[in-house]
């Protein structure tokens, strides 16, 4: 059995994207424990981030213009004081990241070069290196982390386990790679571990995005929200690549579209907004004619040389022998952004005492039901600075000492891999199968049906150990109940057996752990963690 190592500090943050790393950087004078499945800057689906930050920043924008783009692509189910607040504060939060040494690209006035992508009314998308924004703004905030002292990174460890005691939230179980327990306590846990792309077989989101922060958050009876709500992006390059390589929305933004295998263009039949419409609706117009047999591609060969302004995609196609200012790229729906997540505030306060959560691990009601192009990066800034400028305010006492929580000395699976053997591996597999199959761009009463049939017997045959298996089964259960429950079309949620929405849906589907609480008597909870 593995010796069980200890560790005690002010707060635990679990994860180093965005998110995370500005939470951590913004609890100034606290202990900062930071735990990753990767390495700092190396993993998450942060540094993939290609299109850019929405930001209203440009001399004819605003953010009560944001806002309302925001609030229209999410289909009624916004929280408007949240969308007032981020939308708000962007701007700051810009700034900020460049007294920092973020290298936004800029105009020849020395104005930030902005695009435009899809539901946006405005050209409001700040971006880096042209397509490659998540990697300059990780650079930066990395770079911020590695010279604090009051941050300790351990890297190659999943959490797998939240410590509970007294009502709240104390720490955190963690295992290394090599198999080794580790025990931290803190007073505060932040869960800023992404999100749940991996449950399904065609995804843009890495590795590590396998539903943990919402699992653990689940297992101590936090509330969760909106989980129906999974955001496939449309225009994945269709090749051998798992994860699948990401074309920018951005790309369409500069005039790039989607044509069939017979070369002719279908998004102005669609919707007004044509190949920049919402991401729902574009997502089913190619998923719809890929069901039918056809193919469908990104034309962005009249976008002339895009070496400068999309690297990052000219590099990603070039790995698939394809060129895109000549070639055109062969695209298909991928699961992308969860715009459900674990209830928080402002400030990421959980329902949980002690346990907070931020990044696309969190529901802040920002999104609504179909997340607005570039506003995942913008609420992981807002919200990982409010959080962790909370917790500096705070007068924080860790509750218990590593001695007084409850004995975690015996880890039955302290030597188990994350998902290495092969039994685990297959079964990760059927899972994202039956995800795919059952609650993907499109379900029906039906197809969820029977997917909760086949997660059920797979659950019986195999009984996972705690890890990243169990806590893709645990989410990937989560997200078919809500479907289910969700009885019409909204956003990236589209039942084809009840294709229209209702104003009765107006609502959160909310979960207690668990527990689907019936909407009718979903009261609001004061955020506590």
């Amino acid at each position: 059995m593995s010796t069980v190592r200890t560790l005690r500090t002010d707060v635990i943050v679990v994860g180093a994207g965005i998110a995370g790393m500005s939470a951590a950087l913004h609890a100034s004078g606290r202990r900062v424990v930071m735990l990753t499945k990767a390495g700092v800057g190396a993993g998450g689906a942060s540094p993939l981030a290609q299109g850019g930050v929405a930001v209203a920043m440009g001399p004819t924008d605003s953010p009560e213009a944001h806002a309302a783009d925001t609030v229209a692509a999410g289909t009624g189910l916004c929280h408007d004081e949240v969308v007032r607040a981020v939308t708000n504060e962007g701007p700051a939060r810009i700034a900020e990241l460049v007294e920092w040494g973020a290298l936004f690209d800029r105009r020849p006035d020395g104005a930030l070069d902005l695009g435009r992508e899809g539901a946006h009314s405005l050209d409001r998308v700040a971006h880096a290196t042209g397509d490659a924004t998540g990697v300059e703004l990780v650079r930066t905030l990395a770079s911020a982390i590695m010279r604090s002292s009051r941050v300790e990174i351990i890297e190659h460890h999943i959490v797998v386990d939240l410590l509970f005691e007294r009502g709240r939230v104390v720490g955190v179980v963690a295992i290394g790679r090599d198999g080794r327990p580790l025990l931290v306590t803190a007073a505060t846990v932040i869960l800023a571990t992404g999100g749940i792309g991996q449950i399904y077989s065609h995804t843009t989101n890495p590795v590590e995005a396998t539903g943990d922060g919402l699992a653990l958050a689940a297992g101590v009876g936090a509330r969760s929200a909106e989980l129906e709500f999974v955001q496939f992006h449309p225009t994945a390059l269709d090749g051998p690549d798992r994860p699948m390589a990401l074309l920018t929305e951005a790309l369409r933004g500069e005039g790039a579209v989607l044509v069939d295998d017979r070369g002719e263009r279908f998004m102005h039949m669609e919707h007004a907004m044509a190949d920049l419409a919402p991401r729902d609706v574009v997502a089913r117009a190619i998923a719809v004619r890929r069901r039918l047999g056809r193919r469908v591609f990104l034309d962005a060969s009249g976008l002339g040389s895009l070496s400068r302004r999309f690297p990052t995609v000219v590099d990603l196609c070039a790995r698939q022998g394809l060129d895109p200012s000549q070639d055109l790229l062969p695209v298909s729906p991928a699961a992308h952004y969860h715009m459900g997540g674990v209830v928080t505030d402002l400030e990421g306060r959980t329902s949980v005492p002690g346990l907070r959560a931020c990044g696309e691990t969190a529901f802040t009601g920002m999104h609504g039901a179909n997340r607005l192009a570039s506003n995942s990066l913008l609420e992981a800034l807002v919200v990982g600075a409010r959080c962790g400028e909370d917790l500096a305010r705070m007068s924080l006492q860790i509750p218990v000492a590593v001695s007084e929580v409850q004995s975690h000395s015996d880890f039955p699976w302290a030597d188990s891999p994350w998902l290495d053997d092969g039994g685990n591996q297959q079964a990760a597999y059927d899972l994202r199968v039956i995800m795919e199959a059952g609650a993907g761009v499109e379900r029906t009463q039906g197809s969820l049906t029977i997917a909760h049939e086949q997660l059920a017997e797979l659950r019986r045959v195999v009984a996972p150990q705690p890890g990243e298996l169990a806590h893709m089964m645990r989410v990937a259960a989560l997200i078919l109940r809500a479907a289910e429950a969700r009885t019409e079309s909204r956003g990236a949620h589209f039942r084809a057996d009840v294709p229209w929405s209702s104003p009765c849906w107006l609502q959160d589907l909310v979960f207690e752990g668990d527990r689907l609480i019936p909407p009718h008597v979903v009261q609001p909870a004061a955020a506590v963690g």
